[in-house]
């Protein structure tokens, strides 16, 4: 089927003879590279080609004005807004962009709708005062602020379009005003040439003017793309502005309406599938192009339509391996760059700084990015990941500069120091700074060109954006500390792309659906049909409320879905294989939901169609959780041997009852927890320094009995002490603030409350007398089975004397009941973890006893901080679960019991032939 495109240049052809004095004008700059080639095609002499323009160049041109970036307007406008507001009003650059980016959008409507500020800007006031109205006589001053800035918005636009119009720059909302003014004087001095509108859908009012002007003299023709199956609909938004065009504008009361094609109903395969998940979409748009380079090698009339842009990148990433040739029409915004995010850590890394030092969090996300390894890479040292561990094994929540730049070698000094040195909050101090990033950073890369090419242009692209920062902060002196530069830089790349390069003729075409205008295809496949996406539903990033937009003709949501409407009907029209993929799941507030064009599509399929509708659903094998098991090998054995020489210990032995692959990672492959930095104190960094105060608060006193005044001397110890240990176990984190100093506190309160608990026991007129402090115990476990010594070996809390009762004593910080230290099935020793306490206990005891056999009644058991009103929970045996009847003394028999079991555990362990298996914990 002829496209459009082509049908327009055998036309143009047709009726002129020489094509060299004509302009042709279209939608976009892309839709020209397709014209300009379908020119060369059927051209049959020599020629010099027309003028090929966008409407933007042409307005440009009639204007004499030229488009100015967003970002520089945004400046302009802030030196408008400090003339006209009083010092003391004035917001800083950061906050006053957020509101003034929508306020100058409005600006760029009223404009280019052509409306009167002077109306449209008295009306608004109005209507914000009788929003405010009260009850009080006068109004608040919150509220007189309030309205004055409304009352100014008029003053505000005079200022700052003849501040920039003086420049000889605008907006494009003001060219397309002045554009309106100047097109009598164009028109006399182009009087010869004679231009064609081509593929044009939607107007904005200054847009409509100057068409028909040039229409009404004669100096041009317009060729529309509509189909009569929608333009005969006076319902359908896919011809709303076309109707309106031809029924409504002057010239097409003697003039035809050129052109209502019928391609709608031809023949046509559309298959439209629902696909779970964005990238799941991008994936089977892969399948969908590997069928089809089956039947054409090239791909050369397809296109890929992205309805939502962000799957660009998977989209790409799930091509076939065999397209060669590949044009995509839209940029990668510099926001989803991976090195946008090495220059946003830098400047949180900056912002978030502290008495010349830096959060430990930000300090490790410059460190550890992947796009500064090279610079913190020598030989095949990683420097970065040594200063890393170092901050974790110290426990450092805020790091400085010193403690940093130290420990990088001299060669790499000064780029630690730029990187790492708190910049002042200036910015063109931080502008500087990533420029000589930068360059550091290309001079490393470009050693080895071939392998870091991408990176490269990314390096590129970013030194373009800082070299505009520069420009900016150089220009306006408005950008006064690292929040706003980062405002800033952030409202940049958000905008900015990476253009990529192609051949724009061959091969496949990977487009946004803006980028379809005017285009044919005979292959479409289209993405992400969700109401939200196709059409966008409604959005009001407007000051000007909706009835208000109605009243003055301003472009609403339901304009903004008809030009959608048009653009993926008009996509349609001379395709003969269709591809719609929509989400059948909801990702938060998008998709799940078809677009409404599906439904509508049902209703106007015509006879030469063939619908087919179907789900997608991915093939995703099952995964069933097993658990691992792993097979005890040769190897081990030695490892196996080696710990049971110097001693296994009761918690590495609890560790294997609780989950046997535990104890292989931690014990014979020597794999330990990850060390992360302790902002808040961790549960067992309180066991441990709860445990080292008792301990140099009774060391002393080891073989000695206590008294009630010995007990009062410790408590004056007890801050001190906690203080010691917090620095000694937590490092250089702060106890002085926050949680820290609530669990500070605690720490104190569970040593003052077992102080106090002691005196208590000693004033009821008991003698108590410490016999061991935190001693190391190892004792000799005799197993005829194996060929090798075993040992078990530990330290035990406390071992002390009550009344001529031997107690030997664990502590624990967190929750134990009397429960967990009774035993009534000495098989769940050594195969349930409720009894751990149980059997730490009893090892501890055995230990002693193999030392030296009990001279005296003994009893073992816990002592919780958390559950201090408990007192001594003593280990004990009943008969039956229910049984009151308890033996809480720990005998030789005691003893047998547990070495039956404990050898039995061991035995386990050593076993070659018994694997470590996994528990479900």
């Amino acid at each position: 089927m002829k496209s459009f495109l082509s049908h327009v240049v055998h036309y143009i052809l047709e009726n002129n003879t020489n094509i060299s004095n004509l302009t042709l004008v279209l939608p976009s700059k892309r839709a020209g590279v397709f014209l300009k080639n379908e020119l060369s095609q059927q051209i049959k002499q020599t020629s010099f080609a027309p003028d090929i323009l966008s409407i933007e160049e042409l307005v440009e041109q009639i204007s004499g004005y030229t488009s100015v970036s967003n970002t520089e307007l945004l400046f302009e406008f802030y030196t408008v807004y400090k003339e006209l507001t009083p010092k003391d009003a004035q917001e800083p650059f950061d906050s006053f962009s957020k509101w003034a980016q929508i306020l100058l959008q409005d600006f760029n409507e009223i404009d280019r709708y052509l409306i009167s500020q002077k109306d449209i800007f008295n009306y608004l006031g109005a209507i914000q005062e009788i929003n405010h109205w009260s009850l009080e006589k006068e109004p608040t001053t919150l509220v007189k602020n309030y309205l004055t800035f409304w009352n100014k918005l008029q003053e505000y636009y005079d200022a700052l379009t003849e501040k920039i119009t003086q420049k000889g720059i605008a907006y494009q909302g003001l060219v397309y005003r002045e554009a309106v003014d100047s097109l009598e004087f164009y028109l006399q001095k182009n009087e010869n040439k004679k231009h064609y509108f081509i593929g044009f859908n939607a107007l904005n009012t200054a847009e409509e003017k100057i068409i028909q002007e040039f229409l009404e003299v004669g100096l041009a023709e317009i060729l529309w793309d509509t189909d009569q199956v929608f333009f005969d609909d006076p319902e359908h938004d896919a011809s709303l502005f076309l109707r309106r065009h031809r029924y409504e504008w002057n010239y097409f009361k003697d003039s035809s309406f050129s052109w209502i094609a019928d391609n709608f109903s031809s023949e046509k395969n559309i298959e439209i599938i629902g696909v779970p998940k964005n990238v799941t979409q991008a994936k089977h748009i892969g399948e969908i192009l590997q069928d089809l380079q089956q039947k054409d090698e090239t791909l050369q009339d397809v296109a890929v339509v992205l309805g939502d842009e962000q799957l660009l990148i998977p989209c790409l990433n799930s091509l076939p391996s065999a397209v060669e040739k590949l044009n995509i029409t839209m940029g990668f915004p510099l926001k989803d760059i991976p090195l946008a995010t090495t220059f946003n850590n830098l400047y949180l890394l900056q912002e978030h700084h502290r008495n010349n030092t830096f959060y430990y969090k930000n300090i490790i996300n410059v460190l550890s990015d992947t796009n500064l390894r090279p610079l913190f890479q020598q030989e095949d040292k990683n420097l970065a990941a040594d200063i890393i561990q170092y901050i974790q094994t110290n426990n450092i929540i805020y790091v400085s500069t010193e403690l940093i730049v130290e420990r990088f070698p001299k060669n790499l000094q000064d780029i630690a120091q730029m990187l790492f040195t708190y910049w002042n909050d200036k910015p063109k101090l931080a502008i500087q700074n990533c420029v000589t990033l930068i360059r550091r950073l290309k001079t490393k890369l470009i050693e080895d060109r071939e392998k870091h090419l991408l990176a490269l242009e990314y390096l590129y692209r970013f030194n373009e954006v800082f070299n505009q920062l520069q420009h900016l902060t150089k220009q306006h002196n408005y950008i006064t500390d690292i929040k706003s530069l980062l405002a800033l830089y952030k409202e940049i790349i958000s905008t900015e792309t990476l253009d990529f390069k192609g051949e724009p003729l061959q091969g496949l075409q990977l487009m946004g659906m803006l980028e379809t205008r005017v285009l044919d295809f005979k292959t479409v496949i289209l993405s992400s049909v969700n109401e939200g996406i196709l059409p966008s539903g409604k959005s009001n990033n407007s000051f000007i409320p909706f009835d208000l937009k109605k009243q003055f003709n301003l472009p609403t949501y339901k304009e903004k879905d008809a030009i959608y409407t048009y653009h993926f009907y008009r996509l349609l029209h001379r395709a003969e294989n269709v591809y719609i993929l929509y989400n059948t799941e909801a990702d938060g507030l998008n998709g799940g939901e078809k677009s409404r064009f599906l439904m509508q599509l049902q209703t106007y399929t015509m006879p030469n169609h063939t619908v087919s509708q179907h789900v997608v659903i991915p093939k995703v094998p099952k995964i069933e959780h097993q658990m691992q098991v792993v097979q005890k090998e040769t190897s081990m054995q030695k490892r196996i041997k080696d710990i049971a020489n110097k001693g296994f210990s009761p918690s590495a032995l609890t560790s294997y009852i609780r989950n046997p692959i535990d104890f292989y990672y931690q014990k014979i492959l020597g794999i330990n927890e990850y060390e992360a930095v302790e902002e808040t104190v961790a549960a067992n960094t309180l066991g441990t320094v709860v445990h080292d105060t008792l301990e140099l608060l009774y060391k002393p006193f080891e073989g000695k009995i206590i008294t009630t005044k010995d007990i009062k001397t410790m408590f004056g110890a007890v801050e001190k002490l906690v203080v010691e240990n917090f620095k000694k176990t937590y490092g250089e984190g702060n106890i002085h603030r926050g949680k820290n100093l609530i669990i500070f506190n605690v720490a104190k309160r569970y040593v003052t409350n077992f102080l106090q608990q002691e005196l208590q026991t000693l004033k009821s007129g008991k003698t108590l007398r410490i016999l061991q402090i935190e001693q190391t115990l190892q004792a000799k476990v005799e197993i005829p089975e194996l060929d090798f010594p075993v040992y078990i070996g530990g330290k035990v809390d406390r071992v002390d004397e009550l009344d001529g009762v031997m107690r030997i004593i664990d502590y624990k910080t967190g929750k134990v009941s009397q429960g967990d230290v009774e035993i009534v099935d000495w098989d769940l020793l050594t195969q349930d973890y409720k009894f751990s306490k149980s059997f730490q206990v009893l090892a501890y005891a055995y230990m002693i006893y193999q030392k030296q056999a009990f001279q005296q009644e003994t009893e073992g058991g816990i002592i919780s901080f958390k559950n201090l009103q408990s007192g001594f929970l003593k280990f004990g045996t009943k008969d039956s679960a229910r049984s009151r009847n308890k033996n809480q003394l720990i005998t030789s028999e005691t003893l047998d019991d547990f070495l039956v079991e404990l050898k039995q555990l061991i035995l386990e362990i050593c076993n070659m032939k018994v694997p470590f298996t996994e528990k479900e914990v």
